[in-house]
């Protein structure tokens, strides 16, 4: 009985306190003192509360907008917004803050944070890659304006990582193609993704699909095609291994390589 009546009481003076902070909060959205304002937005934002801090700031950064504080204004706005996962909005006000004010003290920083919110809104590699993109090219520009940054390391890592990403989905696009059997078109998209992407973790794997969609568009060619395809399978193969004579994919490269030389020589005797 008594332990109940305890948790009763724990949970009245939850709601009080609850209460009593809803009401304070309400007051300050109300009250005219944007500098009284300003102030609890940052304390909000220094205590995590990041909603609160953000819904403060939304109507400060047009009261301070044009003064000698909006710089900061609209940096604790974008970093409320990081703060709370919304990482469109963030970027888009270190966007803001960096067009606006490009001499400010937050000026680098935003630069990189705008690179480093698109890196974490990036989506799965099967999905369309356009913000995959806008992380590379904004953290590269980080990189290009400030060189002698601590945190051009980190950039560096990030874009690597994001251009892994997308010959990923460049191969995931490949086998696509290879797994509905348009090998003409996997032969393209993997093609392409070699020449985009030459130092990729991935180049072993897509070489070898390159070649087996080579050679699978080869044998089933039409007649006026196969002699040049075939040739460019065999290409294709000897290319793949000089560069990967140790690969675990070499035996069945060989079975290719085999199967096209003799083509090959058929179709050389065929045209004596």
């Amino acid at each position: 009985m008594f332990i109940k009546m305890k948790n009763t009481i724990v949970f009245a003076l939850f709601l009080l306190l609850v209460g009593t902070a809803c009401s304070d909060y309400n007051k300050i959205v109300k009250s005219t003192d944007y500098e009284f304002k300003y102030k609890k937005a940052l304390e909000y934002y220094e205590a995590g509360e990041y909603v609160r801090s953000s819904q403060l700031l939304s109507e400060l950064v047009n009261i301070y907008r044009g003064t000698s504080r909006a710089d900061e204004v609209y940096y604790y706005y974008a970093k409320s917004h990081f703060g709370s996962r919304d990482y469109l909005m963030a970027g888009h006000w270190f966007r803001t803050l960096v067009k606006d004010f490009p001499k400010s003290k937050y000026a680098e920083e935003s630069q990189y944070m705008i690179g480093y919110c698109h890196y974490l809104d990036s989506p799965k590699p099967r999905l369309d890659q356009q913000v995959t993109q806008k992380a590379i090219d904004a953290l590269q520009l980080y990189m290009n304006l400030y060189p002698n940054s601590d945190r051009v390391e980190e950039a560096n890592r990030l874009i690597i990582e994001m251009r892994d990403k997308l010959v990923y989905k460049s191969f995931l696009s490949g086998k696509l193609y290879y797994d509905l059997e348009d090998y003409k078109a996997a032969v393209v998209a993997l093609t392409n993704s070699l020449k985009e992407f030459p130092d990729t973790k991935y180049r072993e794997e897509l070489m070898f699909m390159l070649l087996r969609a080579k050679y699978l568009l080869a044998i089933r060619s039409v007649e006026e095609k196969k002699e040049e395809r075939l040739t460019d399978a065999l290409d294709e193969y000897f290319t793949f291994v000089d560069e990967f004579p140790e690969s675990g994919y070499r035996k069945e490269a060989e079975k290719f390589y085999a199967e096209t030389a003799k083509l090959l020589n058929y179709n050389e005797e065929a045209n004596l």
